[in-house]
């Protein structure tokens, strides 16, 4: 079997989307960040078409919902918190794959050989997660079953919340490691996010398509940022 790779979204004007970026940005910036983040990420999925399947994982049951993502086969997150949802599309996929990669929308700078390299660390070992600069996973993936109390155990948006799925896997076999990547969750992290799709070797399309749209996005705002100097007599 091919194994499946799952992105998971939630669909603009259906449902908020990065509320904290919009804090800053405001509602449309972090919306048009959130759209040219997630399309980005899906092409460098679709990259991988020869080694994986890729699915849109969506949040809404809701028809509008799947027409507003293309490019790739739908799966329905289903319903309750983060952890119920991650058990529902990792136990479908598995079953219908054998193997599968769960990511989200928030780290578009990453590459095709790191999706490689996650399904080559499933060889060895029944799962593999790839921790998040800020102490979150920004992918799991798995070839064994988990019982649904692993998923709903951990405490997600937490400093340790990749730790706290590591522990609840322990008695399920070995997690392999992944390079750490930062996601994006609030502005802070932008400008990191900026300088890693700038230093890509072979960036895709839309990745440099989302990497114009914040070096333009950010200047206004760093402009704005800056202190007003005194004139010097």
């Amino acid at each position: 079997m091919t194994p499946a790779l799952a992105l998971f979204v939630k669909t603009p004007g259906l449902s908020p989307v990065k509320t904290r970026l919009a804090a800053t940005l405001g509602v449309p910036q972090a919306t048009q960040f959130y759209r040219l983040s997630a399309a980005a990420t899906m092409a460098v999925a679709r990259r991988c078409q020869k080694a994986l399947i890729p699915y849109w994982a969506v949040a809404e049951a809701d028809a509008d919902a799947s027409l507003a993502w293309s490019g790739a086969a739908h799966v329905w997150q289903g319903e309750g918190a983060l952890g119920a949802r991650l058990h529902k599309v990792y136990a479908e996929l598995r079953a219908r794959h054998g193997r599968v990669l769960l990511i989200g929308a928030d780290a578009p700078q990453l590459t095709p050989a790191l999706l490689i390299d996650a399904l080559t660390a499933l060889d060895a070992a029944p799962f593999v997660c790839g921790d998040a600069a800020d102490g979150g996973f920004w992918l799991f993936g798995g070839r064994e079953p988990i019982v649904s109390s692993a998923w709903l155990g951990v405490r997600y948006s937490q400093a340790d919340t990749a730790a706290q799925l590591r522990h609840a896997l322990a008695s399920h076999g070995h997690v392999a490691g992944a390079p750490t990547l930062a996601d994006v969750d609030t502005a802070k992290v932008l400008p990191e996010l900026v300088r890693t799709l700038a230093a890509l070797s072979e960036p895709l399309a839309e990745q440099r398509a989302l990497l114009r749209w914040l070096q333009a996005t950010l200047q206004p705002v760093r402009s704005q940022s800056a202190p007003h100097l005194p004139m010097r007599q």
